[in-house]
Formats: structure tokens, sequence, C-alpha cells
């Protein structure tokens, strides 16, 4: 046990020694957090929006009045024909042209929306909150709730996603890179006949990276409440309980892949091609699986991260119980443990 130990401790200090893990390790969660957070974001700020009005009554000037106190839009023109607007958008001064037609007063009616549908996802947003706007509750027409994220914050969509991304990279990707390391440089033979069993030497290069999962799975739980407002409505324990399966299950796949590479840069592309492309493409991160075709959302059946970000989405935005997530867990469990089993026959193998 001693010697167990002793390379466990031999194997961090290699870790905190090398400047460029430790710049990967803890700086790609600071900068993807604060990227994600403010710069990379969906939220509807400031839209170049044209009104287009026949009539200035009573009612048309209280729906203007609003779109202009609102934080989402910002009134640039004011203009007499929708011919007017849509040259306005087409000569890039607007994005947005809201159209109230002579009736809009006594009916609450003949709004049209015209806008550049350049970026189809922010053309629907912006309709989507000019409606809402427009038609306020004190219009008596409308009165939308939005639950769990009545400011329409994109960080409450991202944080849980980049959790599932960082995981998955720092576990399963430095995990099979400092193994194949160890092969690079030969001193993979010297390991193994040691009087430490090889399966033991493996768990004691994997335990620092389980470590610092942890480490970095707390900074980004923090910057996440007190640096973006993103809430932590459930059950702590099942947060961190459920992420112990993830890295669990991510470095059982950094072992499986370890196996297979024989260098360095076949262990990195791998990685890109096994674990980069798929969660940030298929995992649900940027694009709602449920929007993929077919074929792609049976592919996403089988991306980890996909299971883990939904049921952060649901523990941390939501605030459910854990019999909400039943299905997440259990789908992570099995993976994990077909996962393991795979490294660890693969592993035996090669040592026989």
């Amino acid at each position: 046990m001693k010697q167990f130990i002793s390379m466990v401790i031999k194997e961090g200090k290699h870790i905190v020694r090398d400047k460029r893990t430790m710049l990967i390790l803890f700086g790609m969660p600071l900068v993807l957090m604060l990227l994600f957070g403010f710069a990379i974001t969906n939220d509807v700020r400031n839209v170049r929006t044209v009104v287009v009005t026949s009539s200035m009554d009573h009612m048309t000037q209280r729906a203007v009045n609003r779109l202009a106190e609102s934080e989402y839009f910002t009134i640039v023109a004011t203009v007499a024909t929708p011919r007017e607007a849509e040259l306005a958008i087409r000569g890039q001064k607007a994005d947005l042209a809201i159209v109230f037609g002579p009736d809009f007063a006594s009916k609450h009616t003949g709004v049209q929306f015209i806008v550049d549908g350049a970026d189809p996802n922010m053309a629907q947003l912006w309709t989507s909150y000019a409606t809402a706007v427009i038609t306020n509750a004190d219009s008596g027409v409308v009165n939308a709730k939005m639950l769990y994220n009545p400011q329409l914050k994109s960080a409450y969509n991202f944080v849980p996603a980049i959790m599932g991304m960082l995981l998955m990279l720092v576990c399963a990707m430095m995990t099979s890179i400092s193994i194949v390391r160890e092969k690079e440089k030969g001193t993979m033979e010297v390991l193994l006949v040691s009087p430490v069993k090889p399966l033991m030497i493996i768990i004691a290069k994997a335990i620092p990276y389980l470590l610092l999962a942890f480490v970095i799975l707390i900074i980004i739980l923090l910057m996440a409440h007190y640096v973006l407002g993103v809430p932590l409505a459930g059950s702590l324990f099942w947060i961190l309980f459920i992420s112990t399966i993830y890295i669990l299950l991510a470095l059982s796949l950094g072992l499986l892949i370890s196996n297979v590479a024989q260098t360095q840069l076949v262990a990195l592309l791998m990685s890109a091609m096994v674990l980069l492309m798929p969660i940030v493409m298929l995992s649900g991160m940027l694009f709602p699986v449920e929007s993929m075709p077919t074929v792609l959302q049976w592919i996403s059946a089988v991306v980890p991260p996909r299971y883990y970000i939904e049921a952060m989405r649901k523990l941390m935005i939501m605030g459910v119980g854990v019999e909400q997530v039943l299905r997440e867990l259990g789908i992570l469990s099995l993976m994990l443990v077909v996962l393991m089993g795979l490294a660890l026959a693969k592993f035996n193998q090669r040592l026989e």
C-alpha cells in the first residue's frame, strides 16, 4: 500500500511540475466559462429595430414605448411604410422591423415582423421577444411565464454543457496521454515489472486526474453560481454523486484509448475524434438532440455527455429530485460498467 501511495504522490507531483498541463487543466475551465457565460451567448440584447406605423394612436404608442424601454430592443428609426423598413434591413442599418396596422389599437392585431433571417435561430428569438414585449400583460392579450429561467440567460444552458465537456476531456484525454507518454519513453515496461501490480499502476496514474476533476468541478460550480448567477437549485449531493460516476466513466474511456494508441499524437487524434466532436455536436450542448436527423439521434444515444448534461440541467436549473434523473443515472452507470470492463479486459490482454 505504501508503494501504491508513493506512486500516486509521484504522479501528482509530475502533473504539478508540468506547467503546460496545469495551464490546460485550470486555464481551460476559466476561459470556457467566461467565454460561454459572457461572450458566446444567445441572449437578445440591443436589437436594432425599425417601427412602421400608419397611425400613432395611444395603444401603438404604448407598445413602441415598451419596446424602447426594454433592454432587448433599440429603436433606430420610425418610418411610414414597410418598404422603407425593408430597405433599412437590407442596408444593414436594422435587424428587425415591426409594422403596426391601423386596427392594432382596436383589435390588438395587425402586427407584422420583417426580420433579417441570415441567422434563423436569432430571427426566431427576436420575433418571440418582440411579441412578448408588444403583447404585454398590461394589454390583456398574452401573459407569458418563463419557468426556471425567467431572464432567458444563455448561461443556464451552457454551464451544465461545459461541465460535461471539461470533465470528459480532462479525465479521458489527459489520462490517455499520461499513460501513452510512459509507453513512448519506454518507462511503462519498467513500471510493469515493479513490485506493484500492473492494475494498481494504472489506478495510481488515474487517481490524480480524478482529484483534479473534482477540483475543476468545484471551480465550475463556484463560478457558475457566483460569477454567472446560475442557480444550484437541486441537491448538491446528487450533483456530486452523478458527477463522480461520470468522471469514473471518462477515466475508463481514457484507459481504453491508452491501450489502443501507441503515441501521444495518436491519443490526441483519437480523443479529438471520439470525444471532442461528438461532445460539441451530438450531446445537446449547442443543438437540441430532438431537432437532429433520426440517424444522428441514434448516434447521440451512445454519447455519455448527453445524459450527464441532461441530468445536470435538471438538477441545477430545475431543482428536481433524484427520481427525475434515474434514467440518466442508470444509463451512465451502465456505460461505466461496460467501458470499465472493456478497458480492463484490453489492458490485461495487452499484458499477456
